[in-house]
Formats: C-alpha cells, sequence, structure tokens
C-alpha cells in the first residue's frame, strides 16, 4: 500500500510539467507582460498539430513590394530574435515598436507592442522622448527608450523603412533592434498575439 501511494504521489508532481509540452524554451513556458489593459501571458500554442494559416503562411509574393529584407536595414542597428523580444517586452526601458500600417496591425500584433505606422513614425518621436528641432528631433540617448522594431517578416519593408527615416530624423541607431522575423516568425513560433482574428 505505500509504494503504491508513493506512486500516486510522483504521478501528481510530474502531471503539471506535462499539462505544458510546447516551451518557449526548456525554463520558461510562458512570459507574462504588462500592457496598459493589465496582464498578458504570452506562450506558445499547446495544439501540436497547429499550423500557420492566411496571409501569413503564403511563401512567394511578389518582388516588389515584398522583397527579402537585409539582416541589417541601417548601420548600428541589432537583429534580434523572438527570446530578446520577450525581454524587450518585461524592460520598461524598451518600447517594442509594430510599425506596421493599420490594417496590418489590425490582423493581429505582439502583445504589448506599440503601433507606430513607418509611414508616420520619423514624424511622432517626440511621443518616445525626443524633443522638436527645426531640422528634425533631438533625441538623447540616456533619456529615450531602446526600440524593437518589426513589422510583417523578413520579406516586410515597413519596419526597415521605418528604422531608416527615425534615424535619419535623429534617433539613435544604436537605440534600435529589429526583429527580422516580425509577425511572420511570431505565428510561426505558435506566440500570443493581441488582437486581430
Amino acid at each position: 500500500m505505500k509504494r503504491l501511494a508513493g506512486a500516486a504521489i510522483i504521478l501528481v508532481i510530474a502531471a503539471p510539467a506535462a499539462a505544458q509540452q510546447v516551451n518557449i524554451t526548456r525554463a520558461i513556458p510562458s512570459v507574462t507582460i504588462q500592457t496598459p489593459s493589465g496582464p498578458v501571458e504570452i506562450a506558445r500554442t499547446q495544439d501540436t498539430a497547429a499550423v500557420i494559416e492566411g496571409d501569413f503562411a503564403r511563401i512567394a509574393r511578389p518582388c516588389p513590394d515584398f522583397c527579402i529584407q537585409p539582416m541589417t536595414p541601417a548601420e548600428g542597428v541589432t537583429t534580434v530574435g523572438e527570446l530578446e523580444v520577450l525581454q524587450a517586452l518585461q524592460d520598461p526601458n524598451v518600447v517594442v515598436v509594430d510599425g506596421r500600417v493599420r490594417p496590418d496591425w489590425e490582423t493581429g500584433t505582439i502583445p504589448g507592442s506599440i503601433n507606430m505606422p513607418y509611414t508616420e513614425m520619423a514624424d511622432r518621436l517626440h511621443e518616445l522622448g525626443c524633443e522638436v528641432d527645426f531640422e528634425g528631433f533631438i533625441c538623447d540617448a540616456d533619456t529615450i527608450p531602446a526600440l524593437v522594431m518589426f513589422c510583417n517578416g523578413p520579406w516586410c519593408g515597413q519596419s526597415p523603412e521605418a528604422i531608416r527615416r527615425i534615424i535619419a530624423a535623429g534617433y539613435p541607431a544604436e537605440k534600435i533592434s529589429y526583429y527580422r522575423w516580425g509577425m511572420q516568425g511570431w505565428r510561426m513560433l505558435g506566440l500570443t498575439v493581441a488582437g486581430g482574428s
């Protein structure tokens, strides 16, 4: 009887670990971030049969407009992956920016990111702490946030163009990171998407 009771305890303890089999990393099953709407848990889908569908499943799009983007959109900008984006979402000194136009943003975005369309971003740097100047902005690297910029994926030029425009307007390149895989990579990994359908 004692052996059966011990085995039952082991099964009960082991059961929660098996409940989430698709982790972000071996040690990280999910990440909870704070958003203006409250906490949001980012995790990977637990449906091991899930596949990407819709526009993000399309692999062949005409160039232009959908040309493969360079790994680094501008000198001094760091390219990052999903784990770095998750760290950035938890860092109050970093702003994760969805640089897509509103119709793209409305299809879903990374939880905790803000939307600043690439067509507007260079004119909105005051929202990120830069001071308006006659020839652009003065962006003090000690007081402005670090940025992580993304768009639809490696074939999307929206965030690379936004990055080049804000650098030209005065934002320091070393304060900018580029999540090249964007929403296509985020969705491909089954990570939580906010909004959209």
